[in-house]
């Protein structure tokens, strides 16, 4: 009984000595800066006034106490008058990083070869030439631990009353690299009241038991493990310049965790200045999809921009609005915005207009934003010869199936007829090349707004093939989904997520193409520049993803757990909502199954397409306005069965799709 209630007893104290400690740092947080500078300097020079003290009883073997105090004072003072001169005491103590003391070590050894100057020349007699040396650097020890305790105690305290506010406290992270990114980052996160580093992982076995700032580095392979035994709830990546496949190979042995990974930002965002060290955002969705990228050719990228006059039509839109970022890479002489939604128009004119602000290299590029309809052909002849516009990029399309679906001759009018007027009016304003962005939806198409862009190909195809055009070099580059694009389920999913609403997938088994946008834009630029006329360039997507698969992988990535009947305690639930109006289970990327023709490009791939007289497609478009007035939806879908190969009115069409999609598949990986 004694034993416990002495236990209680302990705790008790020790409970009243934290709340002390606490009210006591509330107290100093709250004295204005000035005073708390007075405070550490005071505490300075006592500890000074100790150190010279203790340094003198050390040289001579005993204790002094007939010194002069005076002198003492006089003497101590000094180190503390040029650590204010240099600027010491206006740095913020919970703040305080190894890297101050440089500075103040470099002082000291300024302050040691004085002091020994003067004692040389006889200027204090009696002082012996060590004691300079042992003061100083009992001196500098206690600026070390005094600050790093100061700052450590200030990071508990703090740490502790923002706990109040956020029940779950600290989140005990690892970091995955132990080089000088990881150790910036364990810095950058040691005032952090959210974050506790627990451990680093690195990849170097060599490193494996050593410790980088009192943080033990353990081995790759004890990942799995130590998420378990030391309650990891986030894993931060701190190796900025690691490639695609190395990271996937780390998400990958994570897999089976539901636990938060982030990144660091690249090496280039960071030399840039767009972000610090400290700045974590999620990873990339793409690293855990089974895709390679190569790096870009440079002559095919600079070929139709470098000092020339480009027209994006669609500018602010995904495509567009990367495509444009892509351009001003490759310094072209001007670049035109064609766009109809003015504020779609404004957000990326600003943006380039300050990214050209903001290089020497982009100096010169004009950057001029137009508000136009593609329909409108005769506004697009006038900028494309006021400009003197040598390539056009046409991205403006209509794109989300089940709006096109229920407005679908507002669909074929801007898709197909906007991209008949574009053409024609590149090839009256002598464009040297005119590069339509399509879509995978083209192929066999099961909704209007895949029919439409098929019926805007065969309209580059038989502009192509038109004896009236010697100079305007067409070309068409197909390609499926991208990540982070309006409409795509990426950005849907993590809003769910971030909501807490269940996931929502139409069907178990779609399957989907995956690219980001950058790689898109950079590889339709490329495509583009190898055209010499009427080719359909197809972009490599890589393998199809499963939709749900990547559900469950981004519930995974967000630290959740997937609901469902064989874990009902899970967070995330998926849900199936069925397939839209005019929704494929798989998609394809061309018609035939031997009609592809590789290119000199690894992941540009040239389809052998059918294709009409110019004469029989202009023969719909005249009449689309009169049908469109009448809304005589069957008529056109009539014209979609004549022209469009594969066409069907909506139908999900599973086992024939799913079988041409495997075999372009194969036929890619060969």
């Amino acid at each position: 009984m004694s034993t416990e209630i002495n236990q209680v007893g302990i705790q008790n104290s020790a409970e009243t000595d934290m709340r002390f400690a606490q009210r006591t740092a509330r107290y100093l947080l709250s004295l204005p800066r000035i005073a708390k500078r007075i405070i550490l300097m005071l505490a300075d020079f006592m500890v000074s006034a100790m150190c010279l003290f203790c340094a003198i009883a050390v040289r001579y073997g005993y204790v002094d106490y007939h010194i002069d105090m005076l002198m003492l004072a006089l003497y101590a003072l000094i180190p503390v008058v040029g650590l204010y001169i240099i600027g010491f005491y206006k740095g913020v103590a919970r703040s305080f990083f190894d890297a101050m003391m440089g500075s103040v070590l470099q002082l000291f050894f300024v302050l040691i070869v004085i002091a020994q100057a003067v004692l040389y020349l006889g200027l204090l007699p009696g002082v012996p030439r060590a004691v300079p040396i042992l003061y100083l650097f009992l001196f500098f020890i206690w600026l070390w631990n005094s600050r790093l305790t100061i700052r450590e105690l200030l990071a508990r305290v703090q740490g502790q009353r923002q706990h109040r506010y956020h029940s779950d406290g600290y989140d005990n992270v690892l970091i995955y690299g132990a080089g000088e990114a990881g150790k910036e980052l364990l810095e950058g996160l040691r005032n952090s009241h959210k974050y506790n580093v627990v451990a680093f992982i690195d990849d170097d076995t060599q490193l494996t038991g050593a410790y980088v700032l009192g943080k033990r580095i353990y081995s790759d392979n004890e990942l799995v493990a130590l998420v378990a035994k030391l309650e990891i709830s986030q894993i931060f990546l701190a190796m900025p310049s690691i490639s695609r496949a190395h990271k996937r190979q780390i998400i990958d042995k994570l897999s089976g965790i539901s636990i938060q990974i982030k990144e660091l930002p690249s090496l280039e965002e960071i030399v840039d200045g767009k972000v610090t060290v400290s700045s974590m955002r999620k990873v990339d969705i793409l690293d855990v999809l089974d895709r390679q990228t190569v790096d870009p050719v440079e002559s095919l990228l600079k070929l139709n921009i470098t000092d020339k006059c480009i027209l994006v039509t669609g500018a602010g839109g995904s495509i567009g609005s990367e495509l444009c970022r892509q351009i001003i890479k490759n310094k072209p002489r001007c670049l035109v915005l064609y766009e109809l939604s003015e504020y779609a128009l404004y957000s990326v004119h600003q943006e380039l207009i300050a990214k050209v602000a903001s290089k020497d290299i982009y100096q010169g590029i004009e950057v001029i934003a137009i508000i136009g309809n593609v329909t409108n052909e005769s506004n697009l002849i006038r900028v494309l010869r006021d400009y003197g516009i040598q390539t056009v990029y046409h991205a403006a399309a209509y794109k989300h199936v089940p709006i096109v679906e229920h407005n679908p001759f507002e669909g074929v009018i801007n898709n197909t007829k906007g991209t008949y007027h574009c053409a024609r009016a590149a090839i009256a304003a002598n464009v040297e090349t005119f590069v339509l962005i399509s879509t995978d939806k083209a192929v066999r198409p099961t909704n209007v707004m895949g029919a439409t862009k098929r019926l805007a190909e065969l309209v580059c195809q038989g502009f192509s093939q038109d004896p009236n055009n010697t100079q305007t070099c067409i070309s068409m580059v197909r390609f499926g989904n991208v990540l982070g694009s309006s409409g795509s389920v990426v950005p849907l999913f993590t809003k769910q997520i971030e909501q807490g609403k269940p996931i929502t997938v139409t069907h178990p088994d779609v399957t989907r193409y995956f690219m980001t946008i950058p790689e898109a834009a950079n590889l339709v630029i490329q495509a583009g520049a190898m055209a010499t006329g009427g080719e359909v360039f197809v972009l490599d997507m890589g393998a199809p993803v499963k939709i749900i698969d990547l559900a469950r992988r981004m519930i995974h990535l967000s630290g959740y757990e997937p609901k469902d009947e064989y874990n009902p305690d899970g967070d995330i639930e998926i849900i199936f909502t069925g397939l839209r109006p005019g929704e494929k289970l798989y998609e394809e990327l061309i018609i035939g199954e031997d009609n592809v023709q590789q290119t000199p490009h690894p992941l540009i791939m040239q389809a052998m397409e059918h294709c009409f007289a110019l004469a029989d497609i202009e023969a719909i478009l005249c009449q689309l306005e009169y049908k469109a007035e009448q809304h005589d939806v069957d008529w056109l879908k009539q014209q979609f069965e004549r022209f469009v190969a594969g066409y069907q009115d909506g139908t999900p069409h599973t086992e024939t799709t799913k079988n041409s999609a495997n075999t372009l598949i194969n036929n890619t990986t060969k």
